[in-house]
């Protein structure tokens, strides 16, 4: 199975794909680990590791994450890279009209039950690295927000007001990044926009995947191959923290319009069969 297939909900767990996690062997160079794949998988939790310690991606199913030394393949087909932009613009500048009613009432909503503004706004990490500031509708208390980034929401979050609690639910929080996509900050599929310094499975990112940096070869997304593939959710455990970032290599090595398609289809059926934020 690719791991573009689409079908299939890694966050369930148990999957199988044509590499997955197996096991972590110590380097003599210090305290780094290395992933070997099986087709077996065997989850790991977060505890198993300790701050410093980074994993290294074998192959899966060709998106290699190397140490600096690779390059990702992406397939840059102008004609795709041009569509895809002009739907961006023209997607959401029809999704922003249409929209626009209930935009407005849940700015309304917002800025009438907290004190506060009702765009909440965060440095993330864009195109080649380059930081940018997205947008999003204000779902917790002002005097509570982490604009770090770094404390990550939980179910029944005492920082998140009782709309924003509805909002996120419903994913409606991150329509304002519409807005990021006609600035050309972002585009309606890509790599979900990570802060700076994120932490996965208890330690940053990039110490946990080497190569973690690859997935900025194209802008971010409001959606993408790992969000239509049910990687979703917290990143406390080493197993959907990896293979997020495996999709992400995956999505852009493999990149065609057709392809953004198919995720757009596939993030507009999850969401309407019921979001799975909190």
């Amino acid at each position: 199975m690719r791991l573009t297939d689409l079908t299939h909900d890694f966050s369930k767990g148990g999957a199988e794909s044509s590499s997955v996690l197996h096991d972590l062997a110590s380097t003599e160079d210090g305290p780094s680990a290395r992933y070997v794949t099986s087709h077996n998988v065997r989850a790991m939790s977060a505890p198993a590791f300790s701050a410093g310690q980074s994993l290294a991606l074998a192959p899966y199913g060709g998106a290699v994450l190397g140490d600096g030394g690779s390059e990702v393949g992406v397939n840059w087909r102008p004609v795709h890279l041009a569509a895809k932009r002009l739907v961006d613009i023209v997607g959401a500048a029809i999704g922003l009209l249409l929209l626009s009613p209930l935009l407005i009432a849940v700015a309304a909503i917002i800025k009438f039950t907290s004190a506060g503004p009702v765009f909440f706004r965060q440095e993330r990490t864009g195109l080649d690295n380059t930081p940018f500031e997205i947008l999003k509708f204000r779902s917790m208390y002002t005097d509570r927000c982490d604009l770090s980034g770094v404390t990550q929401t939980i179910a029944d979050d005492p920082r998140i007001t009782p709309i924003g609690r509805i909002i996120r639910k419903t994913n409606i929080d991150e329509l304002p990044q519409l807005l990021n996509v006609l600035w050309g900050d972002m585009s309606l599929v890509g790599p979900r926009p990570h802060v700076p310094g994120m932490l996965a499975a208890g330690v940053r990112y990039e110490d946990l995947v080497i190569g973690y940096e690859h997935r900025h070869a194209m802008r971010p997304g409001i959606t993408g191959l790992a969000q239509a593939s049910g990687l979703r959710g917290p990143t406390t455990e080493v197993e959907p923290s990896v293979m997020r970032v495996v999709r992400d290599i995956e999505y852009i090595r493999d990149f065609s319009i057709w392809l953004d398609i198919r995720i757009l289809f596939r993030t507009v059926v999850s969401e309407i069969a019921g979001g799975k934020g909190f």
